[in-house]
């Protein structure tokens, strides 16, 4: 049934072809493996895409059977009357890697492999999933899986999947792409979404993603005219760049992407790599690069799948301004809540608008909400008239309706939404949200006009906010693709604090001078050179923090306290740390007085790589929590984006009296940190803290720079 050479064996074929078309235009297919009970996951393959309405060619490959579900059986690939665009290979573990091999050497474009038993298993099951790599990589096929429930084009009726999701039928085609890591999260999420009326076009499952992976997925969803939302699923990314131009993809062609990841706790971390072999890497830094390329994370199924049904009925919320007609005063309340959790403003009606809707509704509450009660639904001409004027005046973004159950009456339903459809007319791009209980009918007859439709109100104002959170990333630059060039000289570690100090210098980072001394005399001697008052800090590379080790004396006024303070930290730091090598004293001018202290400093993720942070407080910044970070390297207006993040910026801003800090001086470190990270790929890490701001320029006071060579032992 298979050929029987390895991976290194398979001849050199032609490029492999970018992107799925092979996968999702396929026109004939190879079931490998097909068995002829329909019961069996591999009976089902054949089953579903003979069954489907699949017009192309489909061939099982079984070497025990002449037929198999009534179709010509074939001892194996080689043996088809015809080379297949697409193989699935549903075969025991053992057999799979000699079954792509085959598919390999035959020539298919691509072969989906949904056994299981691979990386999720251990070294030795990555080891033949590498080699399966490598096969398909020779012969220019592309491999989707292996452990996947394989994919399915809903427009040409292409079901190469067993998922028991497809045996009531395919999604009705519309403009959802679906990807997703986990087979059984995709089969699910789709029978909901097909539940909640959303016509689902493409759908991908990429297991352990031994070659296609949930990047390459978006990115072809998103280069798709016939895709206008993608619904992700994501355990982990394996490789953080590809992943990140997936995203910038999306921005460019508009398309929202929602994504919904596991991993965020320990637990989860664990279950997501047990499951598909993934790598989470940082849950925070993976939220901010959605962020930062306009992608938005769903913590529940339930959140992602009203996103992407706001997102896929194309109707924009150009802002964040909500206005509110309710006939409940509670849940105006409720709704209120909602939006300012959901990052939401609520202006009030203009006073022209407020007198106009008063003279219509005497007996409402009019501000923002509109509390009408539910004596509109007796006059719903005067409800057109009440939204014609909120929607005349430009205020809002996005009008949400409250009407409860009274809809599920047909004739109250059917006087509203003319009332509504009238109104509607007056609208300017302006989003319209009704949040009822209603007939399925009226859902449908509401949404037609134009209106997303919700039964709850905390969900409505979420995917109001998701849609608001789309158009803003949309409007703005994505980060461009890093231009920096690596050096041709590396670091190498470990460092002292004068040491990185100097390192961070010549990167561009502001520094106080700073003088090693070996001896309380040098010490002295270095102090008069420098100018009174000075610092004087223990030196090892084998202590980080000095100032919690009693290794740092400040504000030296004279010789006599420095060589007293020589003495004093060194002692200090050889105390509390005793395998510690101490070679000696740093001095440095005492900064001068004033000034905001910020952390800068720059890490390395293993998924996504250079990260760079800014934060303030100093030694008070795990007290204080307030920081934010980016991916490397930031530019300006990157780095002072960030500094409008934090929470306390008013600081840096000027408040209360206080003159302004010198953002651009501190926007200028953030720069050059994060461009010494991206140019330096063997730097781990990088701090400066305190990277003190004055009203005229900054200066690094504390800096710690570690190297791969000081974790892996390298000399």
């Amino acid at each position: 049934m298979t050929d029987r050479r390895t991976a290194d064996q398979v001849p050199v074929g032609g490029p492999v072809a970018p992107g799925l078309d092979a996968l999702f235009d396929a026109r004939s297919v190879a079931v490998v493996g097909a068995s002829d009970d329909r019961n069996k996951l591999a009976g089902r393959v054949l089953a579903l895409l003979t069954g489907s309405g699949f017009d192309g060619t489909v061939h099982p490959v079984n070497p025990r059977r002449d037929t198999v579900q009534g179709l010509p059986s074939f001892p194996s690939v080689a043996a088809l009357p015809e080379v297949p665009d697409l193989a699935v290979v549903i075969v025991p573990a053992d057999a799979v890697e000699a079954a792509v091999v085959e598919c390999a050497v035959a020539g298919v474009r691509v072969a989906v492999v949904t056994s299981a038993g691979f990386a999720e298993t251990g070294a030795a099951g990555a080891a033949v999933q590498r080699r399966m790599a490598d096969a398909a990589r020779r012969a220019g096929m592309r491999l989707l899986g292996p452990n996947c429930l394989g994919a399915v084009n809903s427009a040409s009726r292409l079901c190469a999947s067993f998922s028991a999701t497809f045996v009531r039928g395919l999604p009705t085609p519309g403009p959802v792409g679906v990807v997703s890591q986990s087979g059984a999260y995709g089969g699910h999420v789709l029978h909901l979404a097909g539940v909640r009326g959303l016509g689902v076009r493409y759908w991908l499952t990429t297991g352990n993603e031994a070659d296609i992976d949930v990047a390459e997925g978006i990115r072809w969803m998103a280069e798709r005219d016939d895709v206008s939302v993608i619904l992700a699923y994501v355990e982990g990314v394996s490789d953080g760049a590809r992943f990140v131009d997936a995203l910038r993809a999306a921005h460019r062609t508009r398309t929202p992407v929602v994504v919904l990841r596991t991993g965020s706790s320990r637990a989860g971390g664990r279950a997501a790599a047990s499951h598909t072999g993934a790598f989470t890497g940082s849950d925070a830094v993976f939220d901010r690069v959605l962020a930062e390329y306009g992608a938005h994370r769903a913590r529940t199924i339930e959140e992602q799948l009203d996103v992407v049904y706001a997102c896929s009925r194309g109707i924009p919320a150009p802002g964040r301004r909500l206005g509110v007609v309710t006939v409940s005063g509670g849940v105006g309340a409720q709704i209120c809540d909602a939006a300012d959790r959901y990052g939401l403003e609520l202006p009030e009606l203009p006073e022209a608008a407020r007198e106009r809707v008063t003279a219509l509704l005497p007996y409402a509450t009019v501000a923002n909400p509109v509390d009408t009660t539910a004596n509109i639904l007796q006059r719903t001409d005067v409800l057109t008239a009440a939204v014609e004027t909120i929607f005349s005046r430009r205020t809002y973004d996005t009008l949400v309706a409250f009407f409860t159950t009274v809809l599920l009456n047909a004739d109250t339903a059917a006087a509203v939404l003319s009332a509504m459809t009238d109104a509607l007319a007056y609208r300017a791009g302006e989003t319209v949200a009704i949040c009822m209980i209603a007939e399925p009918e009226t859902v449908a007859a509401f949404e037609r006009a134009g209106c997303l439709v919700f039964e709850d109100p905390d969900r409505v104002v979420r995917a109001v906010a998701a849609l608001a959170g789309f158009a803003e990333a949309f409007a703005r630059p994505v980060p461009p693709p890093s231009a920096v060039t690596l050096p041709t000289t590396v670091l190498r570690g470990p460092f002292d604090q004068p040491t990185a100090r100097s390192v961070l210098a010549n990167a561009g980072i502001p520094v106080l001078p700073i003088e090693t001394a070996g001896s309380a005399d040098d010490a002295v001697a270095a102090a008069g050179r420098l100018g009174y008052p000075v610092v004087v800090k223990a030196v090892s590379p084998d202590v980080e923090h000095f100032s919690d080790a009693g290794g740092v004396a400040l504000a030296l006024e004279t010789a006599d306290q420095v060589r007293a303070a020589f003495d004093q930290v060194t002692t200090s730091v050889r105390r509390s740390h005793p395998d510690a090598h101490v070679t000696g004293v740093a001095v440095s001018p005492m900064a001068r007085a004033g000034g905001v202290e910020t952390i800068v400093g720059v890490s390395r993720d293993p998924v996504f790589g250079p990260v760079v942070l800014l934060g303030l407080g100093g030694v008070y910044v795990e007290t204080l929590g307030d920081t934010v970070t980016r991916l490397a390297p930031v530019d300006d207006d990157g780095a002072r984006a960030m500094i409008d993040e934090l929470r306390g910026s008013a600081l840096l801003t000027g408040s209360r009296g206080r003159p302004a800090a010198d953002i651009g001086a501190l926007a200028t470190a953030l720069v050059r940190l994060s461009e010494f990270a991206v140019e330096h790929p063997e730097v781990v890490s990088a701090e400066v803290n305190p990277l003190v701001v004055w009203t005229d320029g900054a200066a690094a006071l504390d800096t710690v720079v570690t190297t791969g060579s000081e974790q892996d032992g390298r000399p």
